[in-house]
Order: C-alpha cells, then structure tokens, then sequence
C-alpha cells in the first residue's frame, strides 16, 4: 500500500529528537516548539481559510486543495459554528466522557448481570426451544470482554474508513462533514477541547448501536454485549486523550502507542487506525512499517 505523506513532511529526525519533540513530551512543551519554529511545514495556512470565522462553512470551498491543507497541522484553536451553542455542544474536557459514561456502563453491567441471574435468557430462543441455549449469569464477564473486542474492530472501522475517508474534491458537503467528524482533529490536533466526542453527539451515535443489538440478539445478552462496547469507548476517548497529552515511560505498552499515533499524525496518515491497539492493523495491512520505529533505535 502507498503511503502518504504532507505535503510538507517532517525532516528525518534522530532517536532522541523524536524522543524528545513528541514520544514523552507533554502537548504544552511540543506546542511551544512548533511556535519557535522548530518543525518546519506546521504553518497557519491562514492564506486558504479565515481564521476570524468559523471553520466549518468554509472548508468545502477548498476542493482540492482541502486533504494537503486538513494534513498540514496547526497550533490554534478552532471554531466551527457560528452559534455559541452548537460550539459547546462539539467540545467537552476529557473527564466529562468518563464522568458521564461511566456510571452507565455500571449501572447497564449490573441490570446484565441481574437479569441473567433470573435464568430466563436463552440464545435462539426466537427460532427454537428444544436447541436454544442458556446464558447464565456466569457468563457475562465473558459477554462484556466481547462487546470491548466487538468495539475494538468498530474503532478501526470507523476511523479508517468514516474518520479518513477521502471526500471527493467536487462535493462541497461530503469535505464538510469530513472535517467535522475529524478533519478538524489532524488540523489542530492539540486542541484539547476536541480529542474526545462530546456526549450529546455521542448519545446519539451510541443509542444508534444500542438499537442494532437490540436487534440482533436477545434483550439482556444485548444489553450485556452493550455495556462492554460501551466500556471500550470510553477507554478508547481516554486512551486518545492520553496519546496526545500523557508522558508515559519509554518503553511501555503506552510509550509505543503514542509513538504509533504520533506516527499516524505526522507521517503516515493513510495507516496507524489502532488508538487502543494495533491488534486490527495487522489483519487490515494498515500496519505502520516496523522500520520506521528501527530508524530511531
């Protein structure tokens, strides 16, 4: 797969200034390099769009020129509505997600685990009796670790393929949608009131998934697989939120993701979808080369 690059692309850099410009730095400390101009290519681009207004009705007038401009990152805040409420409604701080989702994804783990300890759901159920199978109540810890796989595979797939799909030049309004979904991230991905989803738009988006199991499976397994799901969403937002402003220790589990998403950012845009892991990258051939982690070892 051919790879793509900025249009201005980062300069070959050494194991220690990787190291020390974006692995463990805090975002403040990489912010205020990028002002002394130290990368170069990382500019405004305030000659395409006015930077006085919002964002977000302007973008699709770039046509072609909008996917080189959205991956040519900036340090500046940005706005996308002209209404102050819809503004608010696209930021939230970090610890709103957890503080709102999180108290749901308990309350939904114990209506699971109480209704399965009733002994009245059954697996194909809806189509027969004499085969249908029993889901105890001991087999929701099981349930919940595959809703958080099930969503693993969903993070991928809409990141790849929603969050970087390519808009055609011609349509005004698909690049605008583009941008709002997560063009406006890699523009300025140090915005910290825009690296997790909001919980109104959320809400909406996770009742939709919410409907489809209902659908699919059996109330309470569902519910069950849903509160799994929905705990691995709320890892992901917190483990993206870290990627960007956390400081872990070289040579963890997290060191490495923040390596990868960085790499993801500023390199290699078409690749790197895994934020939690890079367990789907493998199988997608998304990968980023291993050789461009061994150049800085």
């Amino acid at each position: 797969m051919k790879l793509s690059k900025p249009s201005h692309p980062l300069p070959p850099l050494t194991n220690d200034q990787w190291h020390s410009r974006w692995y463990w730095c805090p975002a403040s400390a990489v912010r205020h390099r990028l002002d002394d101009g130290e990368v170069p290519g990382l500019g405004f681009g305030g000659d395409l769009v006015d930077w006085q207004k919002p964002l977000l009705w302007q973008v699709g007038y770039l046509a072609e020129k909008y996917d080189e401009w959205v991956h040519q990152p900036v340090d500046r805040p940005i706005r996308l509505f002209h209404s102050d409420f819809l503004e608010s409604l696209s930021k939230t701080a970090w610890y709103v997600v957890f503080m709102v989702w999180t108290p749901v994804v308990l309350y939904l783990s114990w209506v699971s685990y109480t209704s399965l300890a009733q002994g009245n759901t059954r697996l194909f159920s809806s189509f027969t009796t004499v085969y249908s199978i029993p889901i105890h109540k001991y087999y929701f810890p099981f349930i919940f670790l595959l809703g958080m796989f099930l969503w693993s595979l969903l993070e991928y797939l809409i990141h790849r393929f929603v969050f970087h799909m390519k808009p055609p030049a011609s349509n005004y309004y698909l690049i605008t949608l583009h941008f709002l979904l997560h063009g406006q991230h890699h523009k300025s991905p140090f915005d910290s009131s825009r690296l997790v989803f909001p919980p109104v738009p959320a809400s909406i988006v996770i009742g939709f998934f919410y409907g489809i199991l209902q659908l699919l499976l059996p109330e309470v397994l569902g519910l069950s697989v849903f509160a799994g799901g929905l705990c691995g969403y709320v890892v992901y937002d917190m483990m993206h939120y870290y990627l960007h402003y956390g400081s872990p220790k070289k040579g963890t589990y997290l060191y490495g993701l923040k390596a990868y998403h960085v790499k993801h950012h500023f390199e290699h845009q078409k690749s790197g979808f895994g934020i939690t892991t890079r367990f789907w990258d493998h199988p997608f051939g998304t990968l980023i080369p291993e050789e461009t982690f061994e150049k800085e070892d």
